[in-house]
């Protein structure tokens, strides 16, 4: 198992409150990871510190063995880590046809592809989607985000199906979980409050409560 992005001995504090208490988080090259747990356990959190927006009070953070830490988030996304949070992950002011071509230019038949329930809205503000429509808007990010010419890939996403009707929700862990196979090969990870269905063999699920790391262990079998 290739380790591509890590957290060691991980803190974060909003204030006098200690969101992440030392967390070790090890997430694989190649394979999806779900971090799992309640409102307030740290998944959010913990995402948030490994894509650099929000800064350590100790620890660190590694990817591919090196401390990058002090890398600024900007940084990190030019180096081939993809962040799709769970709030404001759209612009709102602009037309779906506008985000798109920010977030993959050129690639438009591709997202639409992807999720053809975009192509009526495109000249629609995303600020006046459903909560469901705003996410495939806000996936659309990592799943066109070209391949850094490095090989390093990182995908995190938070509540990848927040506000998604079942169906959908499953096409979109399937172009997620894809974007862990070859060519890619990337480190996908999401933050969930369930264990989502169509997890591929091979996919590793933790559970955090608190900002600790209570336990986990490796999918053997496809959950449908």
């Amino acid at each position: 198992m290739t380790v591509e992005i890590a957290l060691r001995r991980a803190r974060v504090r909003y204030g006098p409150l200690e969101a992440l208490h030392g967390l070790d988080l090890l997430l694989p090259a190649a394979t999806v990871t779900v971090l799992l747990g309640r409102n307030g356990a740290g998944r959010t959190t913990a995402l948030r510190a490994l894509a650099g927006t929000v800064p350590l009070a100790a620890g660190r953070v590694e990817w591919r063995g090196t401390d990058v830490t002090r890398v600024p988030a900007h940084e990190r996304a030019r180096r081939g880590l993809c962040f799709v949070p769970d709030l404001r992950a759209v612009y709102a002011t602009l037309t779906v046809a506008e985000n798109l071509e920010l977030s993959a230019p050129g690639r438009r038949d591709a997202a639409l592809a992807a999720f053809p329930e975009l192509a009526p809205l495109l000249g629609h503000r995303a600020g006046t989607l459903s909560g469901g429509e705003r996410r495939m808007l806000a996936l659309t990010r990592a799943l066109l985000s070209p391949v850094h010419p490095a090989g390093a890939r990182v995908v995190l996403v938070d509540e990848p199906s927040l506000g998604m009707a079942p169906a959908l929700a499953g096409r979109a862990y399937g172009l997620l979980a894809a974007l862990a196979r070859p060519p890619r090969s990337a480190a996908v990870v999401l933050a969930e409050q369930r264990v989502p269905h169509g997890l591929p063999p091979g996919s590793v699920v933790y559970e955090l409560r608190r900002g600790a790391l209570a336990g986990g262990g490796e999918v053997t079998a496809s959950r449908t």
